[in-house]
């Protein structure tokens, strides 16, 4: 049989995946997720890494299958001795790395783990014996708030839904949950979806109902161009077949719903903060409403829940709304309630590090938005706080700040900036916002970073007002990780406030 004759029947988990050669391509929860599922399967499997845990190297081959380790700056001579069938890369390899170069020169297979998932979806399957939907949400932003959002609306309304992907549970990982679920509600970065763009019509995914919430630069250096990222994040609505949920107010998102190739009868659900047209969801007076799921959706709508409600639960930031509506458009595309709907949301918490209260103390608001890793998240958190003392900077990630300062920063009322790299930053406020009053917080050690970053945003304070943590960049400049960079902000605003009530007879912080 020929090898792509086999391929193509490899759509089941109960199809002859035996022998099979695979080579796996970076060894983290996603890597050896993927190993773990292969080997299951009983294909042979190599796994290629610069690095690992010390717990994942130590598992390769108690499941069977083989580690290699070492730089992978050139094809290694195991890959080669190896021939694969397939290779599976993880979402980190970007396509001008040597190993995927030579992989696609070779005429090599070549998926990520999300394909592999869809291909053996039905391990587990429903009590009519069909595997569990999927819904697919990517964007430039509120990605991982969306999934959740969607997966408690799901399991308010009764529905088994899990929240995968790209949100840090391995989509493999819950294809092969034992217990089995009515949904998946799958996050997807632009990565994930630029190996899901190369997949051969076999592995081509097939949603329920899929989203990008916004599109603006981001990961240029990992695609090449805005281009290649804007392709990226249109695959997600490829042969949707109920509802692909889009942005109104980002034509970006419009233009890649009319351009999908869907199944027939897939519909087009809108959503913004504006008044919804008879297939959108949106805002009417201060409340929610569902003018996309109703019987009688010409003429009337269906409550959801009201911003004045939101605003109880910490949830009324704009681009918050906006994830809710999205959620609640792809929850409704599934059968779940308005009351259901307004039922989780009474009980939902945001992921830390994403517009988080660290503390309130003596008029000034302390908020981590650290999640807001670009231009676009950084920008709805100043608009969710303006005249904030902006914290800003960090890797860039080859995106330029000027149009941010321009617009959004322009609105802070000063701005302290970090990261390794401060000129940029530094010059865009020069250039664009010469009126905000700049701090540049220069230390290196990473330990001392946020402990200066909290003295000077306090200092910048007259009275009562907020400092917001939305650097616009990604952490790894300085930082392990986004939650790391967050976490050291909110340790560095609590030691403040204890140095302040411990000096100050009434409590107040110290200045030093």
């Amino acid at each position: 049989m020929e090898i792509t004759e086999r391929l193509d029947a490899l759509t089941s988990w109960h199809a002859d995946w035996k022998g099979l050669r695979v080579a796996v391509l970076g060894l983290s929860v996603t890597g050896f997720s993927t190993a773990d599922t292969l080997t299951e399967l009983g294909a042979e499997v190599l796994v290629l890494s610069e690095s690992a845990k010390e717990e994942y190297a130590r598992l390769i081959p108690v499941i069977g299958a083989r580690l290699e380790l070492g730089s992978l700056a050139e094809v290694p001579d195991a890959l080669r001795e190896f021939a694969p069938e397939v290779v599976i890369a993880s979402p980190g390899f970007p396509p001008t790395h040597p190993l995927i170069e030579w992989t696609i020169q070779q005429g090599i297979a070549l998926w990520g783990d999300v394909e592999l998932a869809w291909r053996v979806r039905d391990k587990v399957v429903r009590a009519d014996g069909t595997p569990a939907e999927w819904v697919l949400i990517t964007g430039t932003n509120g990605k991982t708030t969306t999934t959740e959002l969607t997966a408690s609306f799901l399991t308010a309304g009764g529905l088994r839904a899990a929240p995968c992907g790209n949100i840090g549970i391995p989509v493999l990982d819950a294809v092969r949950d034992p217990g089995g679920f009515d949904v998946l509600v799958v996050e997807l970065s632009s990565h994930q979806l630029w190996y899901l763009g190369r997949s051969a019509p076999a592995g081509q995914l097939v949603p329920h109902a899929a989203t990008c919430l916004n599109l603006a630069d981001d990961h240029l250096v990992w695609h090449g161009s805005a281009e290649a990222y804007r392709a990226a994040k249109a695959f997600v609505y490829r042969n949707t077949r109920v509802a692909c949920v889009y942005n109104k107010s980002d034509e970006a998102t419009l233009r890649m719903v009319e351009e999908a190739d869907v199944i027939e009868g897939a519909r087009a659900i809108g959503f913004d903060l504006g008044t919804p047209g008879p297939s959108d969801v949106g805002v009417v007076d201060g409340i929610l409403v569902d003018r996309a799921f109703h019987d009688d959706r010409r003429h009337s709508a269906l409550e959801l829940t009201t911003v004045a409600e939101l605003a109880s639960v910490g949830l009324s930031a704009p681009h918050i709304v906006q994830n809710i509506l999205a959620a609640s458009a792809l929850a409704r595309s599934l059968g779940t309630s308005p009351a259901d709907i307004h039922d989780a949301l009474q009980t939902f918490t945001m992921d830390a590090h994403r517009i988080q209260i660290v503390a309130e103390h003596r008029g000034i608001r302390w908020v981590d938005d650290s999640k807001a890793t670009n231009p676009h998240a950084a920008a709805s958190s100043l608009r969710a706080y303006p005249g904030a003392v902006w914290i800003v900077g960090g890797d860039l990630k080859g995106v330029a700040l000027g149009d941010l300062v321009e617009h959004a920063g322009s609105t802070a009322s000063a701005a302290v900036v970090i990261g390794a790299d401060r000129e940029p930053v530094l010059s865009a406020f020069r250039r664009h916002a010469p009126h905000v009053p700049v701090a540049e917080v220069v230390p290196a050690d990473t330990g001392e970073v946020m402990d200066r970053v909290v003295e000077l945003a306090a200092g910048m304070i007259d009275g009562e007002g907020t400092v917001l943590l939305a650097p616009a960049a990604a952490s790894f400049d300085q930082f392990r990780s986004y939650a790391d960079r967050g976490e050291r902000f909110a340790a560095a605003v609590r030691a403040w406030i204890e140095r302040g009530s411990a000096d100050d007879p009434d409590g107040s912080p110290a200045t030093h």
